[in-house]
C-alpha cells in the first residue's frame, strides 16, 4: 500500500488543523493504520492508532483531549484532526501501517511514504 499525507501547514497556537492520508491498494480496510511525528533534531515519535474497523484507538499521553484519529475505508483514508494545537506539535506528520499493541502501536513495514508538515506558532 502506498501512503500520501496531506493538510498540514501553518497555524497560530490554540487553532486546528486537520491531517488526510490517502492509500493506494485494495487491503486498507483491513489495516491497523497509525500517524506519527518527526520534530527536527528529533526521533519519530507515535501519535495515534486506529484499528482496522475503527473501535479501537489509542494516543500518545501529550495529545490526548485534543487529537482524534478516524477512518473511512470506503475512502481509503485516515484522518487526524488536530486541536488546541500547541508549539510542541510543530513537526512533520506521516500516516503508517501499524501493529497495535495495548496501550499504543509500532510501525509495521519501514515504509512512510510523503509526511506532512505542521507548523504552530506561539
Amino acid at each position: 500500500v502506498q501512503l500520501q499525507a496531506s493538510g498540514g501547514g501553518l497555524v497560530q497556537a490554540g487553532g486546528s488543523l486537520r491531517l488526510s492520508c490517502a492509500a493506494s491498494g485494495r487491503t486498507f480496510s483491513s489495516l491497523h493504520m497509525g500517524w506519527f511525528r518527526q520534530a527536527p533534531g528529533k526521533e519519530r515519535e507515535f501519535v495515534a492508532a486506529i484499528t482496522w474497523s475503527g473501535s479501537i484507538t489509542h494516543y500518545t499521553d501529550s495529545v490526548k483531549g485534543r487529537f482524534t484519529i478516524s477512518r473511512d475505508n470506503a475512502k481509503n483514508t485516515v484522518y487526524l484532526q488536530m486541536n488546541i494545537l500547541k508549539p510542541e506539535d510543530t513537526a512533520v506528520y506521516y500516516c503508517a501501517v501499524v501493529v497495535m499493541t495495548q496501550e499504543t502501536a509500532t510501525p509495521k513495514y519501514d515504509y512512510w511514504g510523503q509526511g506532512t508538515q505542521v507548523t504552530v506558532s506561539s
